[in-house]
């Protein structure tokens, strides 16, 4: 009898456990990189000056590249170029000197946003998945995540190359999710860009634009952010939320 008693309360306890489990709103995180775990931007837009300078088109203020970085390397140099100069020929060589610039300053100033190391240090203690999905080189992504992010472990870290299309484009998102055998309605996208947030949407992730990165939240709300968020902390209060967000 006190075994029959026994094992009713255990196989209760499990349901319960697993109706808990079915309540968690989300199994993983996909971050943004730039704007979302690290504050880049100064040392992108001293990279780029530099190039601008160098073949004589005017620089900019830091603060403007909030709206120049986001989509890939080509992106930011139509969008720094004089249109009146904007050619193939000064495209090419503005990049190539960009990038050469950027491969010696990419951590003169970069660093993680504050709360950021103690936000995945508690996933970490979460056991909760985490990717980081970039529209940066593949090889800077990587770069800039091992040196800077190095106390933490990400289960897929991935930017653009030959294979990998840049966001908006879903595919990536899409095979992060693939390989970590976890629904993409289960993952918390975040991100603070327009490009992040129609992707989360297209690629049927949960779209949460970062208050703390690059753009505003009118542009994030515009494309699709179903929750804005203060403050990297303030993700833990999204993940224990048990209700429908």
């Amino acid at each position: 009898m006190k075994i029959a008693v026994y094992h009713i309360i255990m196989l209760a306890f499990s349901l319960v456990l697993i109706l808990e489990y079915r309540k968690i709103r989300f199994r993983a995180i996909l971050f943004d990189l730039d704007g979302t775990l690290l504050d880049t931007l100064t040392d992108i837009a001293d990279s780029m000056n530099a190039a601008l300078q160098r073949f004589g088109f005017p620089s900019h203020p830091v603060e403007a590249y909030r709206y120049f970085v986001g989509d890939s390397v080509s992106s930011l140099v139509r969008r720094t170029l004089p249109k009146e100069h904007l050619n193939d020929e000064n495209i090419d060589r503005c990049q190539s000197f960009m990038l050469d610039e950027y491969s010696r300053r990419w951590s003169v100033n970069t660093k993680p946003y504050p709360q950021i190391p103690e936000l995945l240090r508690e996933l970490e203690e979460r056991n909760v998945p985490k990717a980081v999905l970039s529209n940066k080189p593949d090889n800077f992504t990587k770069l800039t995540v091992k040196e800077l992010l190095s106390g933490f472990s990400f289960d897929i870290v991935q930017g653009v190359n030959d294979d990998v299309k840049r966001k908006p484009d879903t595919a990536a998102a899409l095979g992060i999710a693939e390989k970590l055998k976890i629904a993409p309605a289960d993952f918390l996208y975040l991100g603070d860009t327009n490009t992040d947030m129609q992707t989360a949407v297209a690629a049927g992730m949960y779209p949460a634009g970062a208050l703390w990165g690059f753009r505003t939240a009118e542009e994030l709300k515009e494309n699709g952010a179903k929750i804005l968020v203060e403050k990297p902390l303030d993700v833990l209060k999204i993940l224990d939320s048990k209700a429908p967000i």
